[in-house]
């Protein structure tokens, strides 16, 4: 079988950041690494599935709403992915700093986070999601469009 598109990355070479993953007719598929592969301590389940649902939930009632297809995490537990149509690159990476910043500042009942609403509500902790969020916050501050290139080098 031919290898996947993710897999023929060099992991070595990426770092804390968004990157265009890849790009598939009109989704682009972005790749949130908020940590550096292969770098433990790797993210807290917990901490993934409370940003995956905070996220997410602002992602699609933002004005970016429409555009937003997917948002979850990656199985390596180094970051997520985030799927968008016909969404500009900066206004991708806007929405992607906008949600941390959303995140940095929630407090309250995180939501979708019920037994009717979630498959494992009880696995959640905000305190963790806000400190890889800060981080990522300060990482993406002066993302731009140039740096969304995997590294080559």
């Amino acid at each position: 079988m031919e290898r996947i598109a993710s897999f023929c990355v060099d992991h070595s070479k990426i770092n804390e950041g968004m990157y265009i993953s890849r790009v598939d007719d009109d989704i682009t598929t972005y790749d949130i690494r908020v940590i550096k592969p292969n770098m433990p301590p790797f993210l807290e389940c917990s901490a993934v599935h409370t940003i995956e649902h905070l996220f997410a939930t602002f992602a699609r009632n933002s004005d970016f709403g429409p555009h937003v297809v997917y948002f979850g995490p990656m199985g390596c537990r180094t970051g997520f992915y985030l799927l968008t149509r016909k969404l500009p690159h900066v206004d991708a990476i806007k929405l992607t700093q906008a949600a941390f910043d959303f995140i940095d500042a929630f407090s309250g009942e995180i939501p979708g986070c019920t037994k009717e609403e979630c498959g494992n509500f009880l696995e959640h902790d905000l305190m963790a999601a806000k400190k890889y969020s800060m981080k990522m916050t300060k990482v993406l501050k002066n993302w731009s469009v140039d740096l969304l290139q995997y590294q080559t080098t």
